[in-house]
């Protein structure tokens, strides 16, 4: 495998993540069996790919930045999609979190 499939395998993680997360609250009312079956799904494709991508990347680069860029895109998916607010804690809080993975990787 090499590096660049590994970065693939990452962002496809990421991806799966945020989606998995997200299921969360749109099935919470219309089909919350399937909802939460599809939730597991998803977040077991992520686990899936994040094993594959941490075997070639450093598994603190790789879990920071999924754990960093999956909140940041969980963030954006509630603000524009489900129109949560944006508070100034919010954002410093996402702030503080693009900073340690810059700091990590």
């Amino acid at each position: 495998m090499t590096m660049t499939q590994s970065w693939i395998f990452l962002l496809g993680s990421i991806v799966f993540e945020v989606a998995g997360t997200s299921i969360i609250k749109f099935s919470q009312g219309q089909c919350p069996v399937a909802g939460v079956l599809l939730m597991f799904g998803f977040i077991g494709v992520s686990y899936f790919l994040l094993a594959k991508a941490v075997v070639r990347l450093p598994i603190g680069v790789a879990y920071s930045l999924w754990e960093g860029l999956g909140l940041l895109l969980i963030f954006l998916v509630s603000v524009f999609v489900l129109g949560e607010s944006i508070s100034p804690m919010r954002l410093l809080s996402l702030g503080l979190i693009i900073g340690g993975i810059v700091l990590v990787h």
